[in-house]
């Protein structure tokens, strides 16, 4: 039923579904793999077009589409895409917003969970931790440059850094946790919840959390933006937004 109806979205934005295939490559920060795992496959089987995924943390991926990266549709934050609109990378007037997540504590799965209600109880759980992770902010993650900052903010007394374990973004992260080698790590929600071998504990609390908002745009050098913006239209549907949703995203 539900792929019915996505299909009937997708149709409302595509003239003619089927005729001149094109293939698009998109650009992704990890945090939407989860919902594009399941969106991509449906916006092919209704418009007959090929869509590559192409994922990098996305800080860095905002450099890589300054530098000229190649592709069609890039998924960036909100306000690295007016930035790159700015910049001429992005095609005026392209931008739609899709998606909005939050940080949020994860555990191994079955490991005991940290008190996280408050931001004193959080700041409790940080100390009496033996050893806490999270990915590394050098290399160009939203959540994790945010993540740095809130730690930096809190070790008054320099006994969080010691016991701090920074970690290459995504799988890495997840696989250091899931090995026990961390009391418990802080990821954007999506991302923990797309490996079944973690636990959210939950959503930081309301005073020191950080929404990341995802935007799409058709990039400058794509040669068949009419495509492109069917495919951005698909991804903002009431559809799509419903298998975000379940995929730890949040309405606007």
């Amino acid at each position: 039923m539900f792929r019915a109806l996505s299909a009937a979205a997708l149709l409302l934005c595509v003239s003619h579904p089927h005729a001149s295939a094109a293939e698009i490559t998109l650009w992704s920060p990890g945090a939407v793999a989860s919902s594009l795992r399941e969106l991509i496959p449906q916006f092919e089987q209704a418009s007959g077009h090929k869509v590559t995924v192409q994922y990098s943390p996305a800080l860095a991926l905002v450099d890589k589409l300054k530098s000229g990266e190649a592709g069609d549709v890039a998924i960036v934050g909100s306000s690295a895409a007016d930035e790159l609109m700015k910049l001429g990378k992005f095609t005026a007037g392209s931008k739609v917003l899709i998606a909005r997540v939050g940080v949020g504590v994860f555990v191994r799965r079955g490991d005991p969970k940290p008190d996280i209600s408050t931001r004193e109880a959080f700041v409790r759980s940080v100390m009496n931790a033996k050893v806490i992770s999270y990915s590394d902010p050098k290399l160009g993650g939203t959540a994790a440059n945010y993540v740095g900052h809130l730690m930096d903010s809190l070790d008054i007394t320099g006994s969080i850094a010691p016991k701090t374990k920074l970690t290459p973004p995504s799988k890495p992260l997840a696989d250091f946790v899931a090995s026990g080698g961390a009391d418990f790590g802080l990821n954007q929600i999506t991302e923990i919840l797309q490996d079944p071998r973690l636990e959210l504990v939950g959503p930081l609390p309301a005073d020191i959390q950080f929404y990341t908002e995802y935007a799409a745009g058709v990039m400058a050098a794509s040669v068949q933006r009419d495509v492109d913006k069917a495919l951005i239209a698909f991804l903002s549907t009431p559809a799509a937004s419903t298998i975000m949703k379940s995929k730890g995203f949040t309405q606007f």
